[in-house]
């Protein structure tokens, strides 16, 4: 599932499309020179050092696609956005905070993990369960969450009694993911990394459907809600062998289906990651 959403769902998610729209900002860095909305070329192409994200190709791509866009990238001390600032519903975004905070907590980070912390962590996280999501979140509370949320340097998020309506925003996200690391006890480090890294077949679509250069490792979680287009994100960190490190978020409101919201999602990271090899889609 997508998140727990409650029964009015479908009217609460009716009025987001367009509800904040963002001037696009990008910080600390520009588009390359000459970047275009030409159609993702066929090969990859080599990681580059002085890679950057090509965000006018995104950009004219989201503005041709239903519904509302939003993105970040972040690598290093280096950030671009497009209404990195919006917020939306998290859904099932929330859930890697929900696992980072459970490992986190003063029970768990100077201990190993029990079969019960699994059973809850790893369907949460590899198929986004949403009744261990739900459980997880009753045993961290709002106040580890918040702490977390601090500690990775989130801005916008504002936590709801229905975790799935909690807002998040695309800077929040690509600040999560970029500390992610960091933030975790070194002892679970490792077990959080192979999660992330490990997302089932079925949901790994978007981002999770596009082809990287060998020696590049990818790391996401996806929210979509109920399933119907009203929101569909993903939040990622793409780790390079050589250290490199990017942290990247796609935020989309009123896609109309599941199915146009999930090719927004693939369509809009080939493009910023075009240049490092991210050319094809499987």
């Amino acid at each position: 599932m997508g998140a727990a959403l409650s029964p009015g769902r479908g009217r609460r998610w009716a009025g987001l499309r367009g509800a904040v729209v963002a001037t696009a900002v990008l910080v600390a860095a520009a588009p390359a020179a000459g970047a275009s909305a030409d159609p993702v070329a066929a090969s990859p192409v080599a990681a580059s050092p002085t890679w950057s994200p090509d965000v006018a190709a995104a950009r004219a791509y989201a503005a041709r696609r239903p519904g509302t866009v939003s993105f970040a990238v972040r690598e290093g001390p280096r950030t671009w956005s497009w209404r990195g600032a919006r917020t939306v519903p998290a859904a099932s975004l929330m859930k890697t905070m929900f696992l980072a905070a459970h490992l986190r907590s003063g029970d768990v980070r100077g201990r190993a993990l029990r079969a019960g912390d699994r059973a809850l962590l790893d369907p949460m996280v590899r198929r986004s369960d949403d009744v261990t999501a739900t459980r997880v979140r009753g045993i961290v509370g709002d106040a580890r969450l918040r702490r977390l949320g601090r500690a990775a340097g989130m801005r916008d998020l504002r936590l709801a009694r229905v975790w799935g309506l909690s807002r998040t925003s695309a800077r929040d996200q690509v600040a999560l993911f970029h500390r992610l690391d960091a933030l975790l006890p070194a002892r679970h480090r490792a077990y959080a990394q192979r999660l992330l890294e490990t997302i089932v077949p079925s949901q790994r679509w978007g981002v999770g459907a596009v082809d990287l250069p060998d020696g590049w490792t990818l790391r996401f979680k996806g929210g979509w809600g109920s399933g119907s287009g009203a929101v569909d994100h993903q939040s990622a960190l793409l780790v390079g062998d050589d250290g490199r490190r990017v942290a990247l978020s796609i935020t989309t409101t009123g896609n109309g289906t599941h199915a146009r919201g999930k090719e927004t999602l693939r369509g809009v990271a080939l493009r910023l990651l075009r240049g490092m090899g991210a050319a094809t889609a499987r």
